[in-house]
């Protein structure tokens, strides 16, 4: 009785060691940190297969590892994984999908930016990944940001047959420490996002996120590396081959949350891609010459300590901070703005850290000149017409508005003036300042240039190249001068 017992003892473990092996393969571990919390139910629209054999040398429960040679042309597939009838809006429409090369180690996440920088001194002119556009197929309007050296992005059309191939020509220890020799190269990321036209026929809805593992050699270093986890493999006893994955022929991408620099509205689009640019509105006129509204302008992009982690994420965009949101990922407003100058600094590096923490505190830089304008009214004239009389205790209130000019043109001068008026700067055909004996004279860079700083001004339009009778003179007592717009309407 007691050796029957024993054997059902064992028996029982064997079987649950089987279960929990079976367990630990990819397809059913759920990676809580890369997959959305409603992956379950997700429907998952697209599958993506690169054309690479894994690695046999991967343990059960690990992820699938890819050997690359560096600049040799890999086919990515791009599948419609749709049933009938799902999905609709997509059938007949163009998706954008957008391709990177990013790092598998959470290390190296935190120094993104400053790996690809150092990459790109040490490597000018060259791109970490590239499409090679006459092997692909169904591939459409192909794009390579020049400042994002690691990604590409197509559009493709989920019904027909589309095949990417895509080069890496980073290697996997170019981002080692340099020893001695034999440096272990680091794992690398091949990710996918693909996007939906929204209703402002703009690829911003994400739809599917998918990734890899790689490693690249230096031409020829793959295979090498392949077959000598095959012989390794083979060594091994029959007992220990089980604890490994299979080599696979093809590498099949699996889900994964989208890339966090993807925020749903392209920062700096690709030509020919429909984007979204921020616009910021004037507000409407109500026709009184003598009491202009002061116009809607940007205004400086704080971030303010109640804003949430979504908040912060879109903050660091719009501020061109992209490559850090991964690592602040989970921090509010609050969070940042706690962060020490040394904080920034240690985590993002000198160059980008100071110019993060000057944004975490609203530092503003100082405009290279500033000039006061008001409108020519009737009140003004009324008050001239006082002051000229001797009388001092006239109580009109006179209202300027500040103009800030970086360039020191006239065309920049034209447009903010523009702005001020809600007009179209076309309206404006020249611009003269009154000069001595009350002589117009065309404002040209080299007069901006002179001006000084916080001058005041007062703006009298006037239709064609007629000029009215009634002319606010320039008065030294006040120190106000006189500018004349000459407009077409």
């Amino acid at each position: 009785f007691l050796f029957w017992q024993r054997v059902n003892s064992l028996t029982m473990l064997s079987c649950v060691s089987f279960f929990s092996d079976v367990l630990a393969l990819p397809i059913f571990k759920q990676e809580e940190s890369n997959l959305p919390p409603d992956s379950e139910n997700k429907i998952l629209p697209f599958q993506y297969v690169l054309c690479a054999a894994t690695s046999p040398a991967i343990k059960l429960h690990d992820e699938t590892l890819t050997y690359l040679n560096q600049g040799q042309s890999y086919e990515i597939r791009m599948l419609d994984n749709r049933k009938l009838g799902e999905l609709p809006e997509i059938t007949g429409k163009m998706v954008k999908s957008i391709i990177r090369v990013v790092f598998h180690d959470r290390r190296l996440q935190y120094t993104e930016h400053q790996q690809l920088e150092g990459w790109r001194w040490n490597r000018p002119g060259d791109r970490i990944l590239d499409l090679d556009i006459p092997m692909s197929v169904g591939m459409v309007d192909p794009r390579a940001n020049p400042t994002q050296l690691n990604t590409v992005e197509f559009l493709w059309d989920p019904s027909k047959r589309t095949s990417v191939f895509i080069q890496v020509h980073c290697i996997s220890t170019e981002f080692t420490m340099r020893k001695h020799g034999g440096e272990k190269g680091v794992p690398f990321r091949i990710q996918i996002d693909t996007f939906k036209e929204n209703d402002g026929e703009e690829y911003t809805e994400h739809q599917h996120s998918a990734s890899c593992q790689v490693k690249v050699f230096k031409p020829k270093g793959a295979d090498r590396k392949q077959k000598t986890d095959r012989e390794k493999m083979e060594k091994r006893a029959p007992q220990e081959k089980e604890k490994y994955q299979p080599s696979y022929e093809t590498t099949i991408l699996t889900e994964c949350s989208p890339w966090p620099e993807v925020t749903y509205v392209n920062n700096s689009p690709s030509p020919g891609f429909n984007s979204t640019h921020n616009s910021f509105p004037v507000a409407e006129g109500n026709g009184s010459p003598g009491h202009q509204p002061e116009p809607v302008v940007q205004v400086a992009d704080n971030l303010l300590p109640a804003a949430t982690p979504q908040d912060a994420q879109q903050w660091l965009h719009r501020n061109r901070f992209s490559p850090f949101c991964r690592l602040f990922t989970n921090f509010s407003g609050a969070d940042l703005l706690k962060l020490t100058r040394e904080d920034v600094i240690q985590i993002c590096g000198p160059a980008d850290g100071i110019r993060l923490f000057n944004a975490l505190k609203g530092r503003v830089v100082r405009p290279r000149l500033t000039v006061y304008v008001c409108q020519e009214s009737q009140q003004a004239r009324e008050q001239q017409q006082k002051h000229e009389n001797g009388d001092t205790a006239s109580s009109t209130f006179f209202v300027y508005h500040a103009i800030y000019l970086e360039d020191l043109t006239a065309v920049e001068l034209t447009e903010k003036i523009a702005q001020l008026f809600n007009i179209s700067p076309r309206q404006i055909s020249q611009i003269f300042k009154q000069g001595p004996t009350g002589i117009h004279v065309l404002v040209s860079d080299e007069m901006i240039q002179n001006f000084q700083d916080e001058v005041c001004f007062v703006l009298d339009t006037m239709k064609g190249m007629r000029v009215s009778q009634s002319i606010f003179f320039y008065h030294k007592y006040w120190g106000v001068e006189k500018c004349f717009l000459y407009h077409s309407s």
